[in-house]
């Protein structure tokens, strides 16, 4: 609820930096659009938001790559495809998913659990695209005259954290946002139908099961009359009527049958998050009872889950046999891989390790978590130069990879080596949209003893333009 109620207000700050920059000419009837460029700058503040202050963020690459990985596969289905989509995971029991201006689109754990497949999942996520494709925010901004557009877009706002929790939107209202709230959320009935229409035809363009989409709301439709002081967050953000499920499944039934099965890592990751819930002596419980009644939907993912809660009960020699079992079941993941290595590292056999990371990153060579790790393993075996030539490379190749300017600094810090140091860390800071502390990491740069005159020429460069760079959002800042 706090990060939901931070994103009203940011975005209502911003309304003037709207203004001062130049919305779209909407005229009289105007059809104009928020510019997709300032839908992404808008989403970029809330996400550096998310990522730096909200509890909830699920701040795990293995979570992150297998959503991303999946928005990929939709993305690449759709229409639209030159839109740029980022996935991320809140921990929320609720049943809840939520577009942000400019592509970025939110999960919450709870819904991730309780979908019963992978095209369930993929429906919603494939739902929430189009709400981003067809510019429901911006075309609701559209059909107001300009001297209405900072009132509107507190609407809008409003509208937009009612996706995430109904209690903001609830609460915009009784504060009288707008006169036209009401109308608004009318128009938001007409979009979900038509995110309902464009979801399913790029679930099956991705080759998903359409009917997974229905199914899920139709659940979710039948929990909520059971318990209707306590229905699911998603049914109270996205209006589901009869209407919509009798669209669905008229459109459904027209559709080719197809029967798809599960990703391996759609099982995986859903056990990671259950395994992170409750004590770490709960959640063994949890999937050792799974295993013991064979009650699973697979028999790897309950393994996995369990090795991860014998890692978080500290229960090392354990979570390896569970590992042991994954081979023997043939599971091909480098989620598996990763348990592997950390059960070794965390016993400090970094030796064993880091032969691990080697074999599993030939396997997986683009795999995140692996390069992280096998990076952190390096630094703790103390082996800085050959962590610094790693991090360096891959770089090269991801130079916006916040991550690995934050490894390239412990290493350059190992090293002795401060200037390079405090430079890397003020590319992290940067990345993540700090950049006063970005600018407080490079003034200690200059101070630094070493470095030799092009290092130093380098950092006071990079320093004069992150200093321009803030005195211009400062300049942007104008008061309410």
């Amino acid at each position: 609820m706090e990060m939901k109620l931070r994103v009203l207000l940011l975005l209502a700050c911003l309304a003037p930096t709207v203004l001062a920059e130049g919305l779209p000419d909407l005229g009289e009837a105007s059809s104009a659009d928020l510019s997709p460029q300032m839908e992404r700058r808008v989403g970029e503040t809330i996400m550096r938001d998310i990522r730096l202050r909200e509890p909830s963020y699920i701040d795990d690459v293995e979570v992150a790559a297998y959503l991303n990985a999946l928005g990929a596969r939709l993305s690449a289905a759709t229409p639209e495809a030159a839109r740029n989509f980022e996935f991320f995971a809140l921990r929320d029991a609720t049943l809840n998913a939520f577009a942000l201006p400019g592509g970025y689109i939110g999960v919450h754990s709870g819904l991730i659990l309780a979908a019963q497949t992978e095209s369930e999942l993929a429906g919603v996520l494939s739902h929430e695209m189009a709400h981003v494709t067809q510019k429901h925010l911006a075309r609701l901004m559209g059909k107001q005259n300009q001297a209405q557009v900072a009132q509107w877009l507190a609407v809008a706002v409003a509208v937009l954290a009612a996706r995430s929790s109904p209690d903001v939107s609830q609460a915009a209202i009784v504060a009288g946002t707008a006169a036209g709230v009401q109308t608004m959320l009318n128009y938001s009935r007409d979009f979900e139908r038509e995110a309902d229409r464009i979801g399913i035809q790029t679930l099956e363009r991705a080759g998903f099961d359409v009917r997974g989409m229905a199914s899920f709301f139709e659940r979710m439709q039948k929990f909520g009359r059971l318990y209707e002081n306590n229905a699911p967050g998603y049914l109270r953000t996205h209006p589901l009527t009869v209407e919509r499920i009798g669209d669905m499944e008229n459109r459904i039934l027209q559709a080719n049958y197809r029967q798809v099965a599960d990703t391996v890592d759609f099982q995986l990751v859903r056990a990671k998050l259950r395994a992170g819930l409750g004590t770490p002596q709960e959640a063994v419980t949890e999937f050792e009872s799974q295993l013991k009644d064979r009650k699973y939907l697979s028999e790897a993912a309950a393994r996995y889950g369990l090795g991860l809660a014998h890692m978080r009960a500290r229960q090392y020699p354990a979570a390896e046999r569970e590992v042991a079992e994954l081979r023997r079941l043939k599971t091909s993941s480098p989620m598996v891989d990763t348990l592997a290595t950390d059960a070794r590292k965390a016993q400090g056999d970094f030796a064993a390790a880091l032969k691990l990371y080697r074999e599993a990153r030939l396997r997986y060579p683009r795999n995140k978590a692996l390069l992280y790790g096998q990076i952190d393993a390096l630094l703790a075996d103390r082996q800085p130069q050959e962590a610094l030539k790693t991090a360096t490379a891959e770089l090269q190749l991801t130079p916006s990879d916040a991550a690995l300017h934050g490894l390239q600094a412990k290493s350059y810090s190992a090293l002795g080596k401060h200037l390079q140091q405090h430079r890397a860390q003020a590319e992290l800071y940067a990345l993540q949209g700090q950049l006063v502390a970005a600018i407080q990491q490079l003034e200690l740069a200059q101070k630094s003893a070493d470095g030799d005159y092009f290092e130093h020429s380098q950092v006071d460069a990079r320093l004069r333009e992150l200093r321009l760079r803030h005195a211009e959002e400062m300049r942007q800042k104008l008061p309410l």
